[in-house]
């Protein structure tokens, strides 16, 4: 068994160390070829054409405010707003325009939406996985234990005598 291993594995050494004397291709590309020119363009028309009525504007702007691009969520489209675009724009390799069409919008929902997913994964807890806080009057006596054997010790004895 030990031998049909080995063999596999300089089988596959073999055959990655001829992929690798192949080394990058020479082919002429254009890349731009394949970037759709619509994705660049953004003018009052294209933004119209998304529908963005009061209150998709204030989600646009919220959206910005969470991506660190604070804004006022006010629903208008001001100078201020379209100055945080043409920032959000720029910084994302669109031409800064200020005003979004339909592929930088969609773009602007799914970082904004993949920015608040990042955060819940590092720890943060959405409101609704969040336990209810505790409402006890102010009879509610709270002990902080250290940790290590000490606190474990310390957390069963107060459990066995009644205390928390």
């Amino acid at each position: 068994m030990r031998v049909l291993i080995l063999a596999f594995s300089v089988l596959g050494i073999l055959v990655g160390a001829d992929a690798a004397k192949a080394g990058p291709s020479t082919a002429d590309r254009d890349l731009l070829a394949s970037v759709d020119p619509a994705a660049f363009e953004a003018t009052q028309e294209t933004e119209d054409r998304i529908g963005l009525d009061k209150g998709k504007r204030r989600d646009v702007q919220r959206r910005l405010t969470g991506l660190g691009m604070d804004t006022r969520v006010n629903g208008r489209f001001d100078e201020s707003t379209r100055a945080v675009i043409a920032r959000w724009q720029a910084a994302r390799g669109y031409p800064g325009t200020g005003f979004l069409n339909t592929p930088q919008y969609q773009a602007l929902l799914s970082e904004s939406v993949s920015a608040a997913h990042a955060s819940f994964s590092s720890g943060d807890k959405p409101d609704e996985d969040r336990p209810a806080p505790r409402r006890g009057g102010g009879s509610a006596h709270h002990h902080r234990s250290g940790g290590g054997p000490g606190g474990l010790i310390g957390g069963v004895m107060g459990g066995l005598f009644g205390r928390r």
